[in-house]
């Protein structure tokens, strides 16, 4: 039997209970692939991650990310939450204020400000390719949402897990959406996306955006606070040089599943590159047994 140090964080929330669970094991040395995708399906979370030594010299760990059906290249809120506990946990210098993770989609700088309970992560997203999507599909999400989109609402962003990003430009229209989460389900499997994110500007004073990310295909109806899908939509903000959210603001997720969480996000202007940052809660931390 191996035995393996855990812990479950609430990320983007500064409290337990709210923002998306994370389950981290600490030593994943010797647990293979079937395993690691055995134990994300057992956890059931959006996302389970395992911490293991670098290969390369400039990282500082190594992460995989599992959910319950795949492994991703690269995932938002297992990223912050693995530089966490990495942190927490002893694996790289808790006065360490510049991180190296490494992961399938590469290297990919981390930024740690504070300490302890104030301690906020911020994780640079890789970089992202971003595609118009075709008349049959857009009208396919307009319906499976349901929600009016026109041809410059929609986007299919490739950031290590592909998004299809819709732009319903209001809040309050993203908070309404009940989407038909079988068709969302079907067009995610037949275009490789592991779900569909929307958004729209916020005007309560909690924050300048409202988002939403729906990946049943995968297993997960409605995503807590998504990291990815944040980092897709500020790449996209960029590329079309938008002047309504600027190149940094707070967006709220979460909500309508009572997991609300807050997600900084920024941009770049000279680069392109994004983060994605917010605050890390501690709830589980003991031992694995498998």
């Amino acid at each position: 039997m191996l035995t393996r140090r855990f812990m479950q964080l609430d990320v983007f929330a500064d409290q337990p209970m709210l923002g998306n669970p994370l389950a981290v094991v600490i030593d994943a040395q010797g647990i293979d692939d079937a395993a690691m995708q055995a134990f994300a399906r057992w956890t059931n979370l959006s996302e389970t991650t395992f911490l293991l030594p670098p290969t390369s010299p400039e990282a500082d760990y190594r992460v995989r990310i599992f959910t319950p059906r795949q492994e991703l290249p690269f995932a938002g809120h297992p990223s912050v939450g693995s530089a966490y506990a990495a942190i927490e946990t002893g694996l790289v210098d808790a006065g360490k204020t510049a991180l190296v993770q490494e992961c399938a989609a590469g290297l990919l700088p981390v930024r740690v400000e504070g300490v302890g309970a104030a301690r906020r992560i911020h994780v640079q997203a890789p970089p992202a390719q971003i595609h118009a999507i075709d008349e049959s599909l857009r009208r396919q999400l307009a319906v499976a949402l349901p929600a009016p989109l026109g041809p410059d609402d929609v986007r299919l962003v490739d950031n290590g897990p592909h998004w299809l990003v819709c732009d319903l430009r209001d809040a309050a229209a993203v908070r309404a959406l009940q989407p038909d989460l079988a068709a969302v389900a079907a067009l995610c499997g037949h275009n490789a996306a592991v779900g569909v994110s929307v958004f729209g500007r916020e005007t309560d004073g909690t924050a300048a955006m409202a988002v939403r990310a729906f990946c049943p295909a995968d297993g997960i109806p409605e995503d807590p606070v998504t990291g990815s899908a944040n980092a897709a939509i500020m790449a996209w903000l960029g590329q079309r040089e938008d002047t309504v959210y600027g190149t940094h603001y707070r967006a709220s997720q979460g909500r309508e599943v009572g997991r609300d969480g807050l997600v900084d996000v920024a941009r770049d202007v000279s680069t392109g590159a994004v983060t994605i940052g917010g605050a890390c809660a501690l709830t589980v931390r003991g031992q694995l047994f498998l």
